[in-house]
Protein backbone atom coordinates (compact mmCIF):
# COMPACT_ATOMS: atom_id res chain seq x y z
CA UNK A 1 0.00 0.00 0.00
CA UNK A 2 1.36 3.42 -1.00
CA UNK A 3 0.96 5.73 2.00
CA UNK A 4 0.32 9.40 1.15
CA UNK A 5 0.23 12.76 2.93
CA UNK A 6 -1.44 15.67 1.09
CA UNK A 7 -0.82 19.34 1.87
CA UNK A 8 -3.17 21.86 0.28
CA UNK A 9 -4.60 25.05 1.78
CA UNK A 10 -7.82 24.99 -0.26
CA UNK A 11 -10.19 22.73 1.70
CA UNK A 12 -12.29 21.61 -1.24
CA UNK A 13 -9.26 20.62 -3.29
CA UNK A 14 -7.70 18.85 -0.29
CA UNK A 15 -10.89 16.82 0.16
CA UNK A 16 -11.17 16.05 -3.56
CA UNK A 17 -7.56 14.91 -3.90
CA UNK A 18 -7.85 12.75 -0.81
CA UNK A 19 -11.07 11.08 -2.02
CA UNK A 20 -9.63 10.56 -5.49
CA UNK A 21 -6.49 8.82 -4.22
CA UNK A 22 -8.37 6.76 -1.61
CA UNK A 23 -10.34 5.22 -4.51
CA UNK A 24 -7.11 3.66 -5.82
CA UNK A 25 -6.73 0.08 -4.52
CA UNK A 26 -3.00 0.45 -3.84
CA UNK A 27 -3.10 3.89 -2.16
CA UNK A 28 -4.07 5.24 1.25
CA UNK A 29 -4.11 8.88 2.39
CA UNK A 30 -2.67 8.82 5.93
CA UNK A 31 -2.60 12.57 6.57
CA UNK A 32 -4.05 15.86 5.33
CA UNK A 33 -2.39 19.23 6.01
CA UNK A 34 -3.59 22.79 5.40
CA UNK A 35 -0.14 24.39 5.51
CA UNK A 36 3.54 23.53 5.16
CA UNK A 37 4.22 23.24 8.88
CA UNK A 38 1.40 20.70 9.34
CA UNK A 39 2.75 18.78 6.31
CA UNK A 40 6.23 18.60 7.87
CA UNK A 41 4.78 17.30 11.16
CA UNK A 42 2.63 14.68 9.37
CA UNK A 43 5.57 13.42 7.29
CA UNK A 44 7.70 13.05 10.43
CA UNK A 45 4.83 11.35 12.29
CA UNK A 46 3.62 8.94 9.59
CA UNK A 47 6.74 8.39 7.41
CA UNK A 48 4.60 8.20 4.23
CA UNK A 49 5.93 7.01 0.86
CA UNK A 50 4.67 10.17 -0.87
CA UNK A 51 3.90 13.73 0.20
CA UNK A 52 1.90 15.79 -2.32
CA UNK A 53 2.20 19.52 -1.70
CA UNK A 54 0.96 22.79 -3.09
CA UNK A 55 3.61 25.54 -3.29
CA UNK A 56 1.85 28.63 -2.00
CA UNK A 57 0.56 27.72 1.45
CA UNK A 58 0.43 29.58 4.77
CA UNK A 59 3.19 29.32 7.42
CA UNK A 60 5.63 27.39 5.19
CA UNK A 61 5.48 26.99 1.41
CA UNK A 62 5.66 23.59 -0.25
CA UNK A 63 9.16 24.45 -1.48
CA UNK A 64 10.31 25.34 2.06
CA UNK A 65 9.09 21.94 3.24
CA UNK A 66 10.68 20.13 0.28
CA UNK A 67 14.02 21.77 1.13
CA UNK A 68 13.70 20.68 4.78
CA UNK A 69 12.86 17.10 3.74
CA UNK A 70 15.69 16.78 1.22
CA UNK A 71 17.30 13.89 3.18
CA UNK A 72 14.01 12.24 4.17
CA UNK A 73 13.06 9.01 2.36
CA UNK A 74 9.56 10.37 1.58
CA UNK A 75 9.07 11.20 -2.13
CA UNK A 76 7.86 14.78 -2.61
CA UNK A 77 5.43 15.71 -5.38
CA UNK A 78 4.77 19.40 -5.95
CA UNK A 79 1.25 19.89 -7.32
CA UNK A 80 0.68 23.52 -8.24
CA UNK A 81 -1.01 26.02 -10.51
CA UNK A 82 2.30 27.80 -11.05
CA UNK A 83 4.49 26.83 -13.99
CA UNK A 84 7.31 29.18 -12.96
CA UNK A 85 10.93 28.51 -13.82
CA UNK A 86 12.25 29.82 -10.49
CA UNK A 87 9.91 27.53 -8.54
CA UNK A 88 10.85 24.59 -10.72
CA UNK A 89 14.56 25.29 -10.21
CA UNK A 90 14.10 25.37 -6.42
CA UNK A 91 12.06 22.16 -6.57
CA UNK A 92 14.76 20.38 -8.59
CA UNK A 93 17.47 21.60 -6.21
CA UNK A 94 15.39 20.14 -3.36
CA UNK A 95 15.37 16.84 -5.32
CA UNK A 96 11.58 16.55 -5.50
CA UNK A 97 10.36 13.41 -7.24
CA UNK A 98 7.57 15.11 -9.16
CA UNK A 99 6.35 18.55 -10.21
CA UNK A 100 2.87 18.45 -11.68
CA UNK A 101 0.34 21.11 -12.64
CA UNK A 102 -3.17 21.17 -11.17
CA UNK A 103 -4.79 21.39 -14.58
CA UNK A 104 -3.43 17.94 -15.53
CA UNK A 105 -6.05 15.15 -15.91
CA UNK A 106 -6.83 13.59 -12.51
CA UNK A 107 -5.84 10.04 -13.57
CA UNK A 108 -2.33 11.34 -14.28
CA UNK A 109 -1.75 11.90 -10.56
CA UNK A 110 -2.24 8.24 -9.60
CA UNK A 111 -0.13 6.98 -12.49
CA UNK A 112 2.61 9.53 -11.65
CA UNK A 113 2.64 8.29 -8.05
CA UNK A 114 3.20 4.71 -9.26
CA UNK A 115 5.99 5.80 -11.63
CA UNK A 116 7.69 7.71 -8.78
CA UNK A 117 7.38 4.64 -6.52
CA UNK A 118 9.32 2.75 -9.24
CA UNK A 119 12.19 5.18 -8.66
CA UNK A 120 11.67 7.61 -11.52
CA UNK A 121 10.95 11.36 -11.52
CA UNK A 122 8.00 13.07 -13.23
CA UNK A 123 7.99 16.70 -14.35
CA UNK A 124 5.18 18.42 -16.27
CA UNK A 125 6.42 18.90 -19.87
CA UNK A 126 5.65 22.65 -19.76
CA UNK A 127 8.25 23.03 -17.02
CA UNK A 128 11.06 21.42 -18.95
CA UNK A 129 10.63 24.06 -21.69
CA UNK A 130 10.42 26.83 -19.10
CA UNK A 131 13.60 25.72 -17.36
CA UNK A 132 15.59 26.15 -20.55
CA UNK A 133 13.91 29.35 -21.74
CA UNK A 134 13.87 31.20 -18.49
CA UNK A 135 17.24 31.53 -16.81
CA UNK A 136 17.58 34.43 -14.37
CA UNK A 137 19.76 37.00 -16.23
CA UNK A 138 21.09 38.68 -13.07
CA UNK A 139 24.53 38.10 -11.55
CA UNK A 140 24.73 37.09 -7.87
CA UNK A 141 25.46 40.69 -6.83
CA UNK A 142 22.53 41.99 -8.90
CA UNK A 143 20.28 39.38 -7.27
CA UNK A 144 21.38 40.63 -3.84
CA UNK A 145 20.53 44.20 -4.85
CA UNK A 146 17.18 42.99 -6.24
CA UNK A 147 16.29 41.18 -2.99
CA UNK A 148 17.00 44.39 -1.03
CA UNK A 149 14.93 46.46 -3.48
CA UNK A 150 12.06 44.01 -2.85
CA UNK A 151 12.45 44.57 0.90
CA UNK A 152 11.77 48.26 0.23
CA UNK A 153 15.33 49.40 0.96
CA UNK A 154 16.47 52.78 -0.38
CA UNK A 155 19.61 53.28 -2.48
CA UNK A 156 21.42 54.53 0.67
CA UNK A 157 20.34 51.50 2.72
CA UNK A 158 21.38 49.05 -0.04
CA UNK A 159 24.76 50.80 -0.35
CA UNK A 160 25.29 50.60 3.40
CA UNK A 161 24.24 46.93 3.65
CA UNK A 162 26.41 45.78 0.72
CA UNK A 163 29.35 48.12 1.48
CA UNK A 164 29.01 49.88 -1.89
CA UNK A 165 28.82 53.55 -2.89
CA UNK A 166 25.45 55.06 -3.79
CA UNK A 167 26.69 55.53 -7.37
CA UNK A 168 27.56 51.83 -7.67
CA UNK A 169 24.12 50.83 -6.35
CA UNK A 170 22.44 53.20 -8.83
CA UNK A 171 24.47 51.54 -11.62
CA UNK A 172 23.38 48.09 -10.44
CA UNK A 173 19.73 49.19 -10.37
CA UNK A 174 20.02 50.64 -13.86
CA UNK A 175 21.51 47.35 -15.17
CA UNK A 176 18.81 45.31 -13.37
CA UNK A 177 15.99 47.38 -14.91
CA UNK A 178 17.64 47.03 -18.31
CA UNK A 179 18.11 43.25 -18.04
CA UNK A 180 14.55 42.73 -16.82
CA UNK A 181 13.23 45.10 -19.49
CA UNK A 182 11.23 47.18 -17.00
CA UNK A 183 10.95 50.90 -16.26
CA UNK A 184 11.12 51.09 -12.46
CA UNK A 185 11.71 49.21 -9.20
CA UNK A 186 8.04 48.25 -8.74
CA UNK A 187 7.93 46.65 -12.21
CA UNK A 188 11.25 44.91 -11.49
CA UNK A 189 9.86 43.37 -8.29
CA UNK A 190 6.72 42.31 -10.14
CA UNK A 191 8.70 40.72 -13.02
CA UNK A 192 11.05 38.94 -10.61
CA UNK A 193 8.10 37.56 -8.64
CA UNK A 194 6.19 36.51 -11.74
CA UNK A 195 9.22 34.51 -12.90
CA UNK A 196 9.50 32.82 -9.49
CA UNK A 197 13.09 34.03 -9.01
CA UNK A 198 12.82 35.18 -5.40
CA UNK A 199 14.36 32.61 -3.08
Amino acid sequence: MIRIVIAEDQRMLLGALSSLLDLEEDMEVVGKARNGEEALALVQEHNPDICIMDIEMPVKSGLDVAEELVNHPCNIIILTTFARAGYFERARNAEVSGYLLKDSPSEELASSIRIIMDGRRIYAPELIDLAYDNKNPLTNREKQVMELIAEGKSTNEIASELYLTNGTVRNYISVILDKLDVGNRIEAISRFKEKGWFK
